[in-house]
């Protein structure tokens, strides 16, 4: 019994030069998947960093003028169910962690659901306001649904932990 390389013309040389085309194939589609990732990736990220910039300087400005922000909330929003100093609170520690976590994309969905809350509660409760800055809301929202579906995408803390995670089990 001789075991000997097959030649080019046998049938064994067919079956492998079909499984190297093949497997470039696959590789090449891997490829062009993983290509499509980025740029996901970088809008969701473009949307983390918007968000953030948004809703961190707004937490930032009621802190800065607490005494403001209690009167804000006490006359002019008029948030449903909540007394005044503790939806002043829960809105500025809502624009100022859901952001946080939103830019490192750490519990990212999470946290996209809770700044789309506290973006909708800040749009029901001021009635004068004007419909260019409703439309701002619109935007805002919209783009914390993405983010809720979608995930904060590759450039985040939870895909990190996640590829962590899976390369230990």
């Amino acid at each position: 019994m001789s075991t000997s390389a097959p030649t080019p013309s046998s049938p064994a040389a067919d079956t492998a030069s079909a499984g190297t085309w093949r497997s470039r194939l696959v590789c090449a589609a891997q490829a062009w998947l993983n290509f499509e990732v980025w740029p996901q990736s970088l809008a969701l990220l473009a949307a983390r960093l918007y968000l953030f910039e948004v809703f961190f300087r707004s937490g930032l400005t009621k802190i800065h003028d607490w005494d403001a922000t209690l009167f804000l909330f006490s006359e002019e929003y008029h948030v449903p169910v909540l007394p005044p100093e503790l939806a002043a609170w829960m809105g500025t520690g809502g624009e100022l962690g859901f952001s946080t976590l939103l830019l490192l994309g750490l519990i990212s969905r999470p946290a996209a659901v809770g700044l789309f809350f506290v973006n909708a509660v800040a749009a029901i409760s001021y009635p004068d306001l004007a419909p260019a800055a409703l439309k701002d809301h619109y935007i805002w929202g919209i783009l914390a649904v993405v983010l809720a579906c979608f995930g904060a995408g590759r450039f985040s803390v939870d895909a990190f932990a996640w590829r962590r995670w899976l390369n230990k089990a």
